[in-house]
């Protein structure tokens, strides 16, 4: 297995992909389940993701992103989506797939479920969004670990309209928006950037310990 330490020095935010190279399915599967397995607040999962490959599609969505060629250039797009306006029935509906996944009565569960919408109800459909958005974030980081460990390059984007990508979604009838996109393939020799030294702050200034 390799080293998730050696994997994170290697890993950056790729900015050109070698378009010749795709994902094998067997790929694509592992980096989309360990998403679906990825944690979130409640274990509610207040997001979608939409893979997109198709090439029309996805140059539209270039012109959406300020015309960057990983949007069009990356084997995958992995658009993270978020629901507007999560409610009583999206509660309903994720204590019902717990009660039967796990054998229980929902019954048993109406104490937590009733935690969740209480949680939710002090929240404007902006701070609602914005709940969702973070949890979106904790998938994309796990999606961005997996992929190094497999030597899959990839990349973090928020630099697009959102409304655009909605609109060419077609996510604002489904109640949804887009929160931030990730570009996944193999980097390509021309990206220079892939050979610069890493930059990150030491242990002693980003991380205090109190004993």
């Amino acid at each position: 297995m390799r080293n998730m330490i050696d994997a994170l020095q290697w890993r950056y935010a790729t900015k050109v992909f070698d378009a010749n190279k795709k994902l094998t399915a067997e790929q694509s599967d592992l980096l989309l389940e360990a998403v679906r397995l990825s944690p979130s607040s409640f274990g509610i999962q207040p997001w979608r993701v939409i893979v997109v490959t198709n090439p029309e599609i996805r140059e539209r969505l270039r012109q959406a992103g300020y015309g960057q060629p990983q949007i069009t250039d990356a084997s995958h797009l992995i658009v993270f989506v978020t629901k507007k306006n999560l409610s009583d029935s999206d509660v309903d509906e994720f204590i019902a797939l717990t009660a039967n996944t796990r054998g229980v009565s929902a019954s048993g569960l109406e104490g937590y479920g009733g935690m969740i919408k209480q949680s939710l109800s002090g929240k404007s459909e902006e701070k609602r969004i914005e709940w969702a958005s973070r949890q979106a974030y904790v998938a994309l980081g796990v999606l961005l670990a997996i992929a190094a460990h497999e030597g899959i390059d990839a990349c973090p984007m928020e630099g697009f309209d959102p409304s655009a990508f909605d609109e060419i979604l077609g996510l604002s009838e489904k109640g949804l928006t887009t929160c931030v996109v990730a570009t996944v393939g193999f980097r390509s020799e021309a990206d220079q950037t892939a050979r610069f030294p890493k930059v990150r702050f030491s242990q002693e200034e980003l991380i205090k310990k109190v004993e």
